[in-house]
């Protein structure tokens, strides 16, 4: 059985970057990629790929400010803010370049990113990502209300916890569709015991969703993906964000590759981790890493569109009819 969160596999480094601690895991060699993981969750997410990618890539999979072991301060928690931090951390490293690959709230975190650095993106992988519509599950909405910090204190009490966490792994156990993902939720919930991981959460969450749902997009700017390989990602059962996304990500950028896994939920990435890698492998083995171009992109913002005669990147436009 792959590890759980509590017996992740990968040593953990960390350093200091503006007075705050980062925690991440760094394995592989090759070209490098970067992991970022949703709300709430932390580099476990990765755990059951992180070796696989480790094959052909340089792989870094951080815990985002706020989550994990990374600190939890008072801090900026806007996309803005984590691209940022993330530009900040590879520069420490010594990477230049990276493929992003981002998941559910990480999605934004990314496309932030190379929206922010367009000229340290080579490629960008969505999977299950925010910034694509404005639908989201009901319990991320509700994060925004006030008192939640208060409110889930009571909830993540000792004996309310324990109880609580074992009944969501419980019904993961009993393979019903629809609690897939409770075993990965139940961890998240876990991490709520501590003031300041709610809190932190809750900063992020309010910067890009309210009472009717995410209030970031990707959709005023998504011409911008043309000058830079895109592949999307899905669970065919998302509960969290629809699956509908991913025919929205193929609308607004139609050079993008959209893959939509067929018995998978919000995270595609643990239910089925040798496809989710074979995806990978194949989009990174065939597209050309993006050229930045400070002139190509100027016209792009003049324009809002991709300049006629444009040269394109050859990125493979795959069917959205779910890989069973």
């Amino acid at each position: 059985m792959p590890p759980s969160r509590e017996q992740a596999r990968h040593e953990v480094e960390y350093l200091t970057i503006h007075g705050h601690r980062r925690a991440f895991v760094r394995t592989g060699s090759g070209p490098a990629l970067l992991l970022l993981h949703g709300l709430g969750a932390d580099h476990t997410t990765w755990d059951r790929v992180l070796d696989q990618l480790a094959r052909r890539y340089t792989v870094v999979a951080p815990d985002l400010l706020g989550h994990g072991e990374s600190a939890k301060p008072r801090a900026d928690y806007t996309l803005g803010g984590y691209a940022n931090g993330m530009r900040d951390l590879l520069t420490v490293l010594g990477i230049d370049k990276v493929t992003l690959v981002g998941h559910s709230f990480g999605g934004g975190v990314a496309m932030q990113f190379a929206y922010q650095f367009p000229e340290r993106t080579e490629r960008l992988i969505l999977v299950g990502s925010g910034g694509l519509g404005p639908e989201v599950t009901p319990v991320i909405r509700a994060i925004t209300t006030p008192g939640f910090e208060h409110f889930m204190g009571a909830l993540t009490l000792p004996g309310v916890r324990h109880v609580a966490a074992a009944a969501m792994r419980a019904l993961k156990r009993t393979g019903i569709k629809e609690f897939r993902d409770f075993d990965e939720v139940a961890a998240i919930y876990e991490t709520f015991r501590e003031y300041d991981a709610r809190s932190a959460i809750a900063h992020v969450t309010r910067a890009v969703v309210d009472w009717r749902g995410q209030v970031v997009t990707m959709a005023d700017r998504a011409y911008l993906t043309e000058a830079m390989p895109l592949c999307v990602i899905w669970g065919e059962e998302d509960r969290v964000i629809p699956v509908s996304h991913a025919a929205l990500a193929a609308e607004l950028a139609p050079g993008a590759r959209v893959e939509v896994i067929a018995n998978a939920g919000h995270f595609p990435h643990k239910d089925h981790p040798e496809r989710f890698v074979r995806i990978v492998n194949d989009f990174v083995r065939k597209s050309q890493p993006a050229t930045y171009s400070r002139a190509r992109f100027r016209n792009l913002l003049r324009e809002g569109r991709v300049p006629a005669g444009a040269t394109e990147q050859p990125v493979e436009m795959a069917s959205v009819t779910p890989i069973r």
